[in-house]
């Protein structure tokens, strides 16, 4: 059993249930579930143009998705980060002591197999157990 689970949750995907059921199961009653989602902000060059008030509604919206996602689950706790996804969530888990990370892959394609996905690259760089749902 693992005592400290991150959910790492894609708002684009829909892995929630399924992530906090297995969650959820590897915990036990006791876990302590950390739902995370990873905003990551638009690149100098492009924020240049947009509008701060624009950029802080988007990451506001991100934050009530996720608290959404995962109303009504016993014992989660959403997490937004700002950052890129795979190194931000694999930071947090060590800067935490989280001892199993869940993450969300989908079928990948022609791209993903030479820049790698963010569920492969949390595989590789993670600093604990790690679980991949499909």
């Amino acid at each position: 059993m693992y005592d400290k689970i991150i959910l790492a949750l894609s708002l684009e995907h829909g892995f929630a249930a399924q992530a906090l059921e297995t969650a959820q199961r590897l915990g036990g009653t006791d876990a302590e579930i950390i739902a995370v989602h990873v905003y990551e902000p638009p690149s100098g060059s492009v924020s240049t143009y947009l509008d701060e008030d624009l950029v802080q509604k988007a990451y506001e919206d991100a934050k009530r998705s996720l608290s959404a996602r995962v109303d009504g689950a016993k014992s989660v706790k959403p997490v937004i980060l700002k950052g890129h996804s795979s190194r931000t969530i694999t930071e947090y888990a060590a800067e935490i002591g989280a001892n199993a990370i869940i993450v969300g892959s989908h079928k990948p394609g022609l791209r993903d197999y030479f820049l790698g996905t963010t569920a492969a690259r949390i595989v590789r760089h993670a600093p604990c157990a790690v679980i991949v749902l499909r």
